[in-house]
């Protein structure tokens, strides 16, 4: 859920009025960012990736990795529930999109590739979709994970 724990409803008008253009066409509409363009992709220190329509906690600074794909990648979430995953046929293609689950918005998509990593899973997210902060840990972060999302679905 968002930072109150409650799920985040606003009007169009309302997203419209909070976001900028392109964070509107990303979150709202499920747009990408140019790869390697994000503010994010290169970010190291520790804290906490937090949805940028809502506030709410997604991803430890602790499993983002560098997977090559030109946006910021992590392996887990914070939480199960943090996140809602979609089939998405777009593209001509079957993908997993990542929504917040406390606003809906559009935050990128999960794959099965994250090679290397404890879960195999690569949330390839787009930096305008995320907001960070320094030295901030999860509220109550699910423990870590060995197996993949793609196991659950």
């Amino acid at each position: 859920m968002s930072e109150t724990g409650k799920k985040v409803e606003k009007t169009d008008a309302e997203w419209r009025a909070q976001l900028s253009p392109e964070e509107y066409r990303i979150l709202r509409e499920a747009g990408t960012e140019a790869p390697g363009t994000g503010k994010l992709l290169h970010e190291s220190r520790d804290g906490l990736y937090r949805c940028a329509g809502c506030n709410a906690e997604l991803f430890q600074s602790g499993t983002k990795f560098d997977s090559g794909c030109g946006w910021p990648s992590f392996y887990q979430v914070v939480r199960p529930e943090a996140v809602e995953l979609l089939e998405d046929n777009s593209l001509n293609r079957t993908r997993t999109e990542v929504r917040c689950a406390a606003c809906g918005s559009h935050l990128g998509h999960v794959f099965p590739d994250g090679f290397g990593t404890p879960t195999g899973d690569r949330y390839c997210m787009n930096s305008v979709a995320l907001n960070f902060s320094e030295n901030e840990q999860a509220a109550d972060p699910a423990p870590a994970k060995t197996t993949s999302v793609f196991n659950e679905l």
